[in-house]
């Protein structure tokens, strides 16, 4: 891992108390960080997600789950097909 990874890291990991997300942040380079490693530990590749189970999960960490999902699809790291039956994991 290298040192701007773990910096990543620390800085994601300071957002978080007891596993809870404590604030989605305003700062769009600190929120890519944060919706990168979501995306990550949340969902698994190649697998279509129902936007119950996207709802389910990211409430895992913080109750505002359709701001997640938002921010997830814009950045491009949730994708969903033009008839919005499911999720993917993109990026």
């Amino acid at each position: 891992m290298s040192d701007t990874d773990t910096r990543g890291a620390h800085q994601v990991a300071a957002l978080f108390s007891r596993g809870r997300l404590t604030a989605i942040p305003r700062k769009p380079a600190r929120r890519e960080q944060l919706l990168a490693h979501l995306a990550e530990t949340l969902f698994e590749r190649d697998r279509a997600y129902t936007e119950r189970e996207v709802n389910d999960a990211l409430r895992t960490v913080h109750e505002d789950c359709s701001a997640l999902r938002r921010y997830l699809v814009v950045a491009g790291f949730l994708v969903r097909p033009r008839d919005g039956s499911s999720y993917r994991r993109g990026r």
